[in-house]
């Protein structure tokens, strides 16, 4: 029967707040956060803290369970703004959409966006802030970043990664894949590596467009098929015994550094950088770290008599930890040797040139005279000269299983090297430990 009271109890609708009134309401001074119901809309209340500091909090049953879900601060978000904002709330609850959820997922969106929102010169720099890390050679650090600066940046620099396609890396690689094919190989590794990072870290997804195998080796030729390695021209081995002989009769430590590094084969980078305490002259070795070696790995380098009286005979630089040091104590430039190199070239008529290419020996290419020689004039196993020069031999498999570096016999072969070098230049052995430094 209409009208008739059943016992039941009907909820007490909040006073509609006005402005002024919300404005005005404050914590009691006792307990924790008080809430007050400012009307307008079931369940709107507005949160004080002891502080004094507001909220807006609307509170309502979702999915069978109450819930308090927050509006923002008061008075950033107003006492109109908070009701429209509470019955778009209770709306989404009657459709049967958990708010909460709902913003979580938003606000997961919008994040998502953003990363992917990326560019691929932001990407770089997040990228080489880490990859870097890896390199001991200031050298090899800038060269990363130079030939993405100089060719990547200013094409694909300013485009979201997630938005870079095949054709965008085809963009940077095809002006140079042909006349700097070696540059280009390398680049097109760093671009995949920054494209590989941009993946992991949720910027992009999807293939990555810089792969070579099944993707850009479909469409470009192999770096192999359009540019000659261009090798470090080295020393005939005819001329050996006459550069030799130049050399011993030069001053200067450039000249030593030299000499030094033609009688043990090494890299011009791992001689300059020599410090003493590599040194071990009772052993008669040269020890250099992993950390300073290409392949990283430690080289232990077996001395001839030639080089330890070399090394006797260095004078020292005040307190420079450097075998070779430059005049302020620091390691020598590359350009130092390379200039000594030149020096010895202008005395004889044309120069020691190479016999393949023509061009004038430089210090990298004596490594490819020692390589010659113990080919064709010795009947030492080729690893063996591999090894001296500090190459990788043999399978990872091979390698774990070789317990010796086959110092002893290097040491020989780099004897009989010594004696090919100096033949004809001194009478005798002997000769050769009072001359060795001129």
């Amino acid at each position: 029967m209409v009208g008739t009271n059943w016992g039941l109890v009907m909820p007490k609708k909040a006073k509609e707040l006005g402005p002024l009134h919300v404005k005005r309401l404050r914590h009691p001074g006792k307990g924790g956060n008080v809430n007050y119901s400012v009307g307008g809309v079931d369940g709107l209340q507005l949160q004080v803290t002891p502080t004094n500091a507001r909220s807006w909090l609307l509170r309502t049953m979702v999915a069978g369970k109450r819930r308090n879900i927050g509006l923002g601060s008061y008075p950033t978000v107003s006492l109109a703004q908070a009701r429209e904002a509470a019955r778009e709330t209770r709306e989404q609850v009657r459709k049967g959409i958990d708010p909460v959820e709902w913003k979580r997922q938003g606000r997961a969106e919008l994040a998502a966006q953003q990363a992917r929102q990326l560019t691929f010169a932001a990407a770089m720099e997040q990228f080489l802030e880490v990859k870097l890390k890896e390199f001991k050679n200031e050298k090899h650090r800038k060269q990363w970043r130079a030939s993405l600066d100089t060719y990547a940046v200013p094409i694909i620099g300013s485009k979201p990664v997630a938005e870079i396609t095949v054709q965008d890396v085809l963009s940077v690689l095809n002006p140079i894949w042909t006349t700097k094919t070696e540059t280009a190989s390398r680049l097109r590794g760093r671009i995949e590596g920054v494209m590989a990072w941009s993946t992991v870290k949720g910027h992009r997804d999807g293939d990555n467009p810089a792969r070579w195998r099944g993707n850009l080796d479909a469409v470009l030729p192999k770096p192999g098929k359009v540019a000659t390695v261009k090798h470090h021209p080295a020393l005939a081995l005819k001329d050996a015994t006459e550069w030799f002989s130049d050399l011993r009769n030069r001053q200067g430590v450039a000249a030593r550094a030299l000499e030094f590094l033609a009688l043990t084969a090494a890299r011009s980078g791992e001689v300059r950088g020599a410090t003493w305490d590599e040194i071990d002259l009772e052993r008669k070795l040269w020890i250099i770290p992993a950390e300073r070696m290409k392949a990283r790995r430690e080289h232990r380098v077996p001395m001839v008599e030639e080089a330890i009286v070399l090394l006797q005979k260095l004078p020292k630089i005040g307190n420079s930890p450097f075998v070779f040091p430059a005049v302020r104590g620091g390691p020598l430039s590359d350009m130092a040797l390379s200039a000594c190199m030149r020096r010895i070239n202008a005395t004889r008529d044309g120069g020691f040139l190479d016999p393949r290419s023509g061009r004038p020996a430089v210090p990298h290419g004596l490594r490819s005279t020692f390589r010659d020689w113990a080919a064709e004039q010795t009947d030492y196993p080729p690893e063996m000269a591999e090894i001296a020069l500090a190459h990788t031999v043999g399978s990872e498999v091979e390698r774990a299983y070789r317990r010796t570096d086959l110092v002893e016999k290097r040491r020989s072969m780099l004897g009989k090297w010594a004696e090919y070098l100096d033949r004809g230049a001194r009478p005798s052995t002997g000769n050769r430990k009072k001359n060795a430094i001129k």
